[in-house]
């Protein structure tokens, strides 16, 4: 995940809030299995115990990473409305004549479909992009093509009204 202070579209900002809440969710209880005594203990526990406070360490780094993004997100506004960019929705018409409205955005979920990351061979395409423009892309099954119809909405009139 990227820490630039772009925006993100509503999805992504609900995705991070819910790791967010997870991550310090899991880190409390990560937090109240370590011992706070200096007593010695067999090495089993010892590794154990560092084990513990290693898995703390992750999770204090992650948190960071995600509070750090949302603050950016949060500096750097609303999604662009007249180029693709972190957060924009974007309808595209691809090559063989079929149309879809996708969300470009940063974090991939099995439960959102209409999501492409920015990182992905579409989404790198479609960043900077313009209503009209035809952008090309590498697919598993070779070169593709997609032209952006329209930006912020989803039918494809650019009224911003669905």
């Amino acid at each position: 995940m990227t820490t630039d202070p772009g925006p993100i579209g509503a999805d992504a900002r609900r995705a991070l809030e819910r790791e967010l809440a997870d991550l310090r969710t899991e880190r409390d209880a990560v937090a109240k299995t370590l011992k706070d005594t200096d007593e010695p203990g067999t090495r089993a526990d010892q590794a154990d115990e560092l084990e513990r406070a290693t898995e703390l360490g992750r999770l204090d780094q992650r948190i960071s990473e995600v509070t750090v993004r949302l603050q950016g997100a949060d500096r750097s506004g609303p999604p662009p409305t007249d180029v693709v960019g972190m957060g924009s929705t974007v309808t595209v018409r691809f090559f063989d004549g079929t149309q879809s409205t996708i969300e470009i955005g940063e974090i991939a979920e099995a439960s959102d479909p209409d999501l492409v990351t920015a990182d992905s061979p579409l989404g790198r395409a479609l960043l900077g992009r313009r209503a009209g423009e035809t952008v090309s892309y590498t697919t598993p099954e070779g070169q593709s093509t997609a032209v952006v119809v329209s930006l912020g909405d989803g039918d494809g009139d650019g009224d911003g009204k669905g």
